[in-house]
């Protein structure tokens, strides 16, 4: 197992242990993807070499990224309706949050 992939599972499975509501880490969740796609932008567009390698080779580039890396057929199917749902989910809150606000 490469070192994203368990990365990924440490912070999702300590993301969820420690947030114990599922809006608490659906928002964990849909963070750490936010995250990874920022650092994925960093390593593309900054120019310094140093840095692009080092997160191109500790951090994936984002959640499906990871998927479809490592599972392919029915299981990379099944794990990204999981995480459609999850941002669906995501969405919901959001919104939610944004409608009381107003």
């Amino acid at each position: 197992m490469s070192f994203d992939v368990v990365l990924l599972i440490v912070l999702i499975v300590a993301g969820v242990c420690f947030f114990r509501r599922l809006d608490s880490s659906v928002y964990f969740i849909a963070s750490l993807d936010i995250f990874f796609r920022i650092l994925t932008f960093i390593k593309n567009n900054l120019g310094v070499a140093e840095i692009s390698s080092f997160i191109g080779k500790y951090f994936p580039e984002s959640i499906p990224g990871v998927i479809y890396k490592y599972t392919d057929g029915v299981v990379s199917t099944v794990l990204m309706w999981i995480y459609v749902l999850m941002f669906a989910v995501f969405l919901f809150y959001t919104i939610r949050i944004l409608w009381k606000k107003r």
